[in-house]
């Protein structure tokens, strides 16, 4: 039985997004978009709405922008806003395996 690509995922795009940027400050909508598998212009969308809702700030560092995430937002969804963005965040960092030996 061939496998397709999952037609839903659990984290949204504007989620996947946030995490990129957080990760990756100095990134392009065009590295983002690479990334995260959406057009460029549906990154430039996520980004506006992220800033606009104060999730991120964005400012010019020559040519290039640099992302700074506000990590103490909580959630947006109703049942959710107890929880902050930088648990999100955690939640998405790969452990690297020297982690993985410490929990061991």
């Amino acid at each position: 039985m061939a496998t397709s690509s999952p037609r839903w995922t659990f984290i949204t795009n504007h989620g996947l997004v946030l995490s990129f940027i957080f990760h990756n400050p100095r990134s392009t909508a065009r590295e983002i978009a690479n990334e995260i598998g959406v057009t460029e212009r549906t990154t430039h969308k996520i980004i506006s709405d992220l800033e606009i809702a104060g999730y991120i700030e964005r400012r010019k560092d020559g040519r290039r922008n640099l992302y700074r995430v506000n990590p103490s937002l909580p959630l947006r969804h109703h049942s959710k806003q107890d929880v902050m963005v930088d648990e999100l965040l955690e939640a998405l960092t790969t452990k690297s395996a020297a982690d993985d030996l410490l929990i061991q």
